[in-house]
């Protein structure tokens, strides 16, 4: 009878092992993501105790050392815990105390399948070994060492094809390479046009350098070319401000066809476009860049912060005319000197290496995960039973429609006091009055459970009415 009820024992407490995949990553990491879904699949629960190390890789038939890793990263991640002589355990949720759950800052998702860390060490350890470290601690010329630039050109090739190096400028991210274009293509108290929600790093460097942001209709293929045409013979514009693919904050991709009716309308009125493409690589099937179309007409800035890595501190600025270039860098430099050498190498060899190609691939893994995610607990939460759910099948954001109950002021200070973070509407609104809506993030909350929780409670505030008597007696 002991002996049945330990084989017993022993099933029930492999019951959350998965099969081994060929080509998902490292069997340790596969072994710690076993873990994390048992847990959001309730087959594991806190207390819950694991098998010893060594049982579990003759079990698993791999060695201890992966095993150990895999412990160690379900240690790091607040999965398990470890209780001595006792044996290890799952770890009841921890709580941060005074701390939100960010679900309004949009950065990349942990790469699945990746061990990050230890890319890294190999990655700056390529650089130390190739590269001078007097050089990387030294002052270096805007835009760019001519490796660092042909790294540019590797990087936006899957968009652009092949593409002369000279005409790519590296920039320490894409504010301020956005913040220099704006200085660049226009003068001082010009009118920037915009769609009526845009991002908000836009609207802060056109208030910091004295520019208005103009709105300019929008139908659900993003802004009309007739409103376009208008704005252009009202305002005198001379520069466009565009996010058409998975677009920050709506996640809508614009057409290929309303693409090049807008390039028409700003070349009968000569209106440079600034092209901001943070997402394209996260796109299956996005149409082609607007630079593609008509690159004498359109500044293009891809940023790796929101594909890799915001740390990299990384962005590439295509731009055609030598003159355009020339104006851009006397900006740049005003503004930033330079890219900060270090990271700039780090990405250099990231993409030539292919270990950029990597991180990009499980990025898009993460994020079509937490895309489904979210679809299934914030599902049917708009007005009139309505989903209102704009997601992007491998973006990092989605876009919440209110129901009619719920404004998005309410709604943000209602999720701040449950200890959640969410963006208004009203943060990228560059009209008079922003929809009731809100964007969510997900790649902030690094951990899959935590991200369930977060969302499920979110889906929980929706689900019922504000409360009316908000006022505390103490």
């Amino acid at each position: 009878m002991s002996q049945t009820r330990s084989i017993q024992d022993e099933q029930h407490s492999l019951a959350w092992v998965g099969q081994f995949a060929q080509h998902a990553g490292p069997r340790y990491l596969q072994i710690a993501g076993f873990i994390e879904q048992a847990l959001a699949g309730g087959v594991l629960r806190p207390g819950d105790r694991l098998p010893a190390q060594r049982r579990l890789a003759s079990l698993l038939q791999v060695d201890l050392t992966t095993v150990t890793r895999a412990y160690d990263v379900a240690r790091q991640r607040h999965l398990l815990e470890g209780r001595g002589a006792r044996g290890t355990y799952v770890a009841a949720p921890k709580v941060e105390l005074g701390q939100l759950l960010d679900l309004g800052m949009v950065i990349p998702p942990p790469p699945a399948g990746l061990d990050f860390d230890e890319l890294l060490r190999q990655g700056l350890a390529q650089v130390l070994l190739h590269t001078d470290s007097r050089m990387l601690m030294n002052y270096h010329l805007g835009g760019g060492s001519a490796a660092d630039r042909a790294a540019g050109a590797l990087w936006l090739a899957p968009l652009f094809g092949q593409i002369e190096h000279d005409c790519i400028s590296v920039c320490a991210g894409a504010q301020s390479a956005l913040a220099a274009l704006i200085m660049a293509l226009s003068p001082a108290g010009a009118t920037l046009l915009a769609e009526p929600l845009a991002y908000p790093g836009l609207l802060n460097a056109a208030q910091a350098l004295g520019r208005q942001v103009q709105a300019v209709a929008s139908d659900a293929d993003g802004m009309r070319p007739d409103a376009l045409e208008q704005a252009c013979h009202e305002h005198g514009a001379s520069l466009l401000y565009l996010n058409p693919t998975l677009q920050n904050p709506t996640t809508h991709t614009m057409s290929a066809a309303r693409r090049l009716e807008l390039l028409r309308v700003c070349q009968r009125h000569d209106v440079m476009i600034i092209e901001d493409d943070p997402y394209s690589l996260l796109a299956d099937s996005a149409p082609p860049p607007l630079a593609a179309s008509a690159p004498a007409q359109v500044a293009h800035i891809a940023t790796l912060s929101k594909c890799l890595a915001p740390g990299l501190r990384t962005a590439f600025v295509l731009l055609h005319s030598a003159e355009l270039r020339a104006r851009f860098m006397t900006a740049l430099r005003a503004l930033v000197l330079m890219a900060t050498p270090l990271t700039s190498a780090l990405t250099t060899q990231w993409i030539h290496d292919g270990t950029a190609q990597q991180l990009l691939n499980g990025v898009r893994q993460e994020a079509r995960l937490r895309q489904r995610l979210a679809g299934q607990l914030l599902a049917g939460r708009g007005s009139a039973g309505s989903t209102h759910l704009t997601p992007a099948a491998c973006g990092i954001h989605v876009w919440l429609e209110l129901p009619t109950y719920w404004s998005a002021r309410e709604l943000a200070q209602a999720a701040q006091t449950q200890g959640l973070a969410v963006s208004p509407a009203s943060a990228f609104s560059t009209g008079p009055r922003a929809p009731e809506a809100i964007r969510i993030a997900l790649g902030s909350i690094t951990e899959q459970p935590q991200l369930r929780a977060a969302l499920g409670q979110l889906s929980d505030l929706l689900a019922r009415r504000p409360d009316t008597n908000s006022s505390v007696v103490v």
